[in-house]
């Protein structure tokens, strides 16, 4: 089984927001219990956080959570975000980034080891009543 991809995936767009100089802002999943934000800033429930380094202190980003202290309203934080509660990661100048959703979150596709190994086109006559395979898709975050 792998792991999630999320958080090489969250690193690396954070690096790459750095890198062109714009603003890194991650959206949060504030309804999951192991989350720590400032509830009176949770909208719809959700939290949009300013993760730059000049609006944080000791920010962390690892495979298992993001977490830094901030001032809300001038009191200072702990925020905790476990990585699964990450929903998206973009620059706050133009939109750019990647969102996320639950089934990225839900481990590895399921392998094909019965009859799903057969060719797509032609014989119907097995008896196969799954619905077809959906295509993995891609969006563009603008």
């Amino acid at each position: 089984m792998m792991t999630s991809n999320r958080p090489y995936l969250v690193k690396a767009i954070y690096e790459w927001i750095m890198d062109n100089n714009v603003t890194p802002h991650v959206v949060i999943n504030a309804m999951d219990e192991t989350v720590s934000v400032p509830q009176q800033y949770v909208d719809d429930g959700q939290i949009i956080l300013n993760v730059n380094p000049s609006a944080v202190q000791d920010l962390v980003i690892d495979d298992e959570c993001i977490m830094f202290n901030a001032r809300f309203g001038g009191k200072p934080y702990n925020i905790y975000a476990p990585m699964h509660t990450v929903m998206a990661i973009y620059a706050a100048e133009n939109g750019q980034g990647m969102m996320f959703n639950e089934e990225q979150n839900s481990g590895p596709p399921p392998t094909s080891n019965n009859d799903s190994d057969k060719s797509d086109g032609g014989d119907s006559s097995g008896g196969n009543n799954r619905p077809p395979r959906k295509k993995p898709t891609l969006r563009v975050v603008k």
